[in-house]
């Protein structure tokens, strides 16, 4: 199926020399009668590298055809991630530069959306929002649990994040994995 420049949106995937790659960024500048200029920063979804194209005019590009499943994260290989399908018990590894902006997220156990071109692992999907322990904040100073003040925690994936002064360690907490930032604490 294709698709007009002016149809490109952050996060759309689409084939540019027979490659899957995602818009990162996207600016469109209209041009008199000239119609449009689309200048997009693009990730290659098979090498990681990120390129700045600029298409004009009426160009039409090609959305490239991804198979998804269902899969389990199981543990981490060196520089790559190791996925599971737990119905046909087929392993994948994604290298760490295809999602290095969703490790910070994934434990052990996760199910998430594996997206496949041509028989090959490319990207995963997170959900929304995720729910991690925090494993090491400051104890909030007594009579400062304002939910304003914010401090740093880190979450049992190692990642740090904001969270309110009232947040303590052993707290499960959830993530918007678009933002990267707190939402709320999950009571158990």
């Amino acid at each position: 199926m294709s698709i007009g420049i002016t149809d490109l949106k952050k996060g759309i995937i689409f084939k540019f020399n027979n490659q899957p790659f995602k818009v990162i960024n996207y600016n469109q500048k209209v041009v008199g009668r000239g119609g449009s200029i689309v200048n997009v920063k693009i990730k290659s979804l098979i090498d990681g590298k990120v390129l700045e194209k600029t298409f004009k005019g009426n160009e039409k590009l090609e959305l490239a055809d991804l198979d998804s499943q269902t899969v389990d994260y199981l543990y981490q290989n060196g520089n790559s991630y190791v996925f599971i399908n737990n119905k046909s018990f087929e392993q994948f590894e994604i290298d760490q530069n295809l999602i290095e902006d969703k490790v910070n997220y994934l434990v052990t156990g996760q199910s998430l959306q594996l997206q496949m071109y041509e028989n090959q692992p490319i990207n995963i999907e997170l959900p929304k929002n995720v729910e991690l322990s925090v494993v090491y904040t400051e104890t909030a100073i007594k009579g400062d649990t304002n939910t304003s003040v914010n401090k740093d925690a880190t979450l049992e994936t190692g990642y740090i994040i904001k969270v309110p002064a009232f947040i303590k360690v052993g707290d499960v907490v959830s993530i918007d994995t678009t933002s990267g930032q707190y939402r709320e604490r999950i009571k158990k």
